[in-house]
């Protein structure tokens, strides 16, 4: 009941205090109130300015300001209300042992592998970062529950006889032409789905697609992608704008599912595993590096934020590491 009192204090003084006098005026609150017994009223409950419901509401608002997409938003959105709905405690009433205890408990009911556990802890960081922020609570509790150590997985990436099977036995021009695409450019199955027949320059082989956090970059196509291209969309007979559309009318605009249904299909059929849209932009960032282009480069080419990003992508291949310890060092 103390420490509740004491950050409901510290709370409404937030806006008139700086740092330094915030910690002063809990080091008074915690020395005065050490020998003292607190008890609550029933009429004189202390409650937070905003309920839960509410900070999420605002929370999710500013994400959507950020310009994070709608997936993103809804992930964030669910972490936290499954959260609140574990416990019936405030949110700024919260503590760091709270969340470490259902982190646990979570990875402990849901059996979920440590990737998905440090996930949680970090939207809940951002989350609590962002309560921070705002001034509803004095100090993050997730301040002090630290990343979660996970295991480093190679991920697959295609071979050049893979590539060549998925063309050669693409059933349409169309497939050719997404494959093709894929491959070369490195780019999302979202920003793929989001192209326009209009957004296509031949002449220069590049597109600008419209990727993550609203933003535009180019990307670039070979000349094998552009002749596949260029042939589907003088096959194409209907008039949506959308540069790959269903097969069949009306010739809707080709949504991701559809994309990865058809590719994973054609995997299945050749015995190729785990054939994915995602998997054309790691092997992509992968040979880029093993070929000696700057890092940065590709970072720019894959459209990340972060460096850290395009490390995790590319997965170096072991032989062109052992060929440069010969030179450099052996």
């Amino acid at each position: 009941m103390k420490d509740h009192l004491i950050t409901e204090i510290l709370q409404e003084m937030l806006p008139h205090l700086n740092n330094a006098q915030m910690v002063q005026l809990r080091a008074t609150l915690t020395r005065c109130l050490a020998a003292r017994e607190v008890t609550a009223h029933t009429n004189a409950v202390l409650s937070p300015t905003h309920k839960n419901n509410e900070l999420v509401h605002m929370f999710i608002a500013a994400k959507k300001v950020e310009g994070c997409s709608e997936k993103t938003i809804r992930y964030y959105e669910t972490t936290i209300r499954r959260l609140l709905s574990s416990s019936d405690r405030h949110l700024t009433h919260l503590t760091t042992d709270d969340l470490r205890a259902y982190l646990s408990d979570y990875q402990e009911s849901r059996a979920c592998s440590r990737a998905n556990i440090d996930n949680i802890r970090r939207i809940l960081s951002s989350f609590f970062a962002w309560l921070e922020d705002e001034n509803y609570i004095l100090k993050s509790p997730v301040r002090r529950i630290h990343k979660i150590k996970t295991a480093k997985i190679i991920k697959e990436t295609y071979s050049d006889e893979a590539l060549e099977q998925l063309r050669d036995h693409a059933e349409h021009i169309r497939d050719l032409a997404m494959i093709d695409l894929l491959a070369s450019t490195g780019m999302r199955v979202g920003e793929l789905v989001r192209l326009n027949r209009s957004d296509i320059d031949f002449e220069r082989r590049e597109c600008v697609v419209f990727g993550k956090g609203s933003k535009e970059r180019p990307v670039y196509f070979d000349a094998r992608t552009k002749i596949h291209l260029s042939a589907y969309m003088d096959s194409r007979t209907d008039g949506n704008p959308a540069l790959f559309v269903s097969l069949q009318n009306p010739h809707n605009r080709l949504a991701i599912s559809g994309v990865e249904i058809r590719l994973r299909k054609l995997g299945r059929r050749l015995g190729i595993a785990k054939v994915h849209p995602h998997k054309f932009r790691r092997t992509l960032a992968t040979r880029a590096i093993d070929k000696g282009m700057p890092i940065e480069q590709v970072q720019q080419l894959l459209g990340h934020s972060k460096i850290e990003t395009t490390m995790a992508y590319a997965m170096v291949d072991q032989n062109n590491v052992k060929l440069a310890h010969q030179k450099y060092i052996a």
